[in-house]
């Protein structure tokens, strides 16, 4: 017989992009045309110097175990990469590489939280937080970032969890913020740390759109007064250098919590396959100039797309101020067709055109602070997001093929309306 899952193998869910990416490829599959805009990946090959380097090292054979720590020469390279863009004094010491960033959020909750505990996740989330906190047996407390505050955090929402929360354990910060392109400034981050700095409680500060910050720089909470020792910021290859297959990415904290990570790296994977590590070290080391082009590249699209999305009757998108992510408001659309956001985006990839779909995320995929909004990535060629936004802007007034795919699709119907957005 089969045997019995565990409670939390039985509610987890898996990260939504990845599932709306399954469906997108079996339409393709049977013929359809997808434009493809759920999925956070990069469209450009990874950096040179990284390739070159990562081939070498394999033919070199430097395809055994290393430490589990990570490689030296990346950690010194990745140290003096946050010192001199951010600000830190940290060292070798104070870094641990890992599989790319998402692994430490898991290490940080084994690290630093006990079942029971508090833990304040600002809402929309990254999805795999629940997940990971939930790993733990550990409370998600939730707190909104709206549209109105340019989806930054508020004072009053951290204050209330400290003072409220029974056991406030953690702090979970992602900014530039996936999904809405929300950027923490300076004085967000020096708010949650003033009132943070002292007390027993830990951030995780998720980094991982580091270099994609269009107005304003990328502060880390890491390098204010004291919060190396409360906070673990996690950065990775994947967006910056194009390196989302190699699986790569680096934290930084204190030296006493590093060890810790290490230990956890050490009893769960071993270590990062050593040629994986000898290509980000090159690719901190020589591959700024065509990172910072990529850059640009991305920054065109984000605005591409805004404009386009701006121009549809019932969107309103903001500029974002950072990410390769548009994060509209669709819920006019959404209350007029009665739809939920997450059915609106699964008819503009099944329901909206027999010949052409665009994939994208409905905003309840990132937790119900989502709802009524969408998430588009701009990981496409600028003709396609052209052709994306023609599509949406017929498929949202075709009053009729909506209803046709909500008679098949009843789980998608809206039972209230969402909030607008005010003017």
């Amino acid at each position: 017989m089969p045997v019995h899952l565990s409670q939390f193998a039985q509610t987890l869910q898996a990260e939504t992009a990845f599932t709306v990416l399954a469906a997108a490829r079996r339409l393709q599959a049977g013929g359809k045309r997808i434009i493809e805009l759920e999925i956070g990946d990069s469209p450009f090959p990874s950096t040179a110097s990284a390739t070159r380097e990562g081939i070498a090292a394999i033919e070199a054979g430097d395809t055994h175990y290393g430490p589990s720590a990570g490689l030296p020469e990346l950690r010194e390279a990745a140290a003096a990469y946050v010192n001199s863009n951010y600000g830190l004094a940290a060292t070798a010491a104070n870094v641990v590489v890992g599989p790319g960033a998402k692994v430490f959020e898991l290490w940080f909750c084994e690290a630093l939280v006990d079942p029971g505990d508090g833990v304040l996740v600002f809402s929309p989330y990254f999805p795999t937080y629940p997940a990971n906190i939930a790993r733990r047996g550990a409370r998600m407390c939730l707190a909104p970032l709206e549209q109105r505050y340019e989806f930054r955090p508020q004072r009053a929402d951290v204050e209330r969890f400290l003072a409220t929360d029974p056991r406030p354990r953690a702090i979970f910060l992602n900014s530039p913020h996936n999904p809405t392109g929300g950027v923490a400034t300076r004085d967000d981050l020096k708010m949650i740390a003033d009132l943070i700095r002292g007390r027993d409680v830990a951030v995780f500060s998720d980094e991982p759109y580091d270099r994609m910050v269009w107005r304003g720089r990328h502060e880390s909470i890491a390098a204010l007064p004291g919060m190396l020792d409360q906070c673990v910021a996690a950065y990775t290859f994947s967006k910056s250098y194009s390196m989302s297959g190699w699986r790569l990415g680096f934290a930084v904290t204190s030296t006493r919590l590093a060890e810790t990570l290490s230990a956890l790296a050490n009893t769960s994977l071993s270590c990062v396959p050593p040629f994986v590590q000898r290509a980000g070290a090159a690719a901190l080391g020589h591959d700024s100039a065509e990172r910072d082009e990529q850059m640009a590249a991305f920054r065109r699209k984000v605005e591409r797309l805004v404009r386009g999305l701006n121009c549809i009757d019932g969107i309103r998108c903001l500029d974002p101020a950072g990410t390769f992510y548009a994060f509209p408001n669709v819920s006019p659309i959404c209350n007029r067709l009665k739809i939920t956001s997450h059915g609106l985006a699964m008819y503009l990839l099944e329901g909206a055109d027999d010949r052409v779909g665009v994939a994208c995320l409905g905003g309840e995929c990132f937790g119900d602070a989502g709802g009524g909004f969408l998430r588009f990535s701009c990981a496409q060629p600028d003709e396609a997001i052209d052709e994306a936004l023609a599509l949406i802007s017929r498929a949202v007034i075709d009053e009729r093929r909506v209803e046709r795919f909500l008679s098949a699709h009843g789980e998608y119907c809206l039972a209230s309306d969402y909030p607008t957005p005010s003017s």
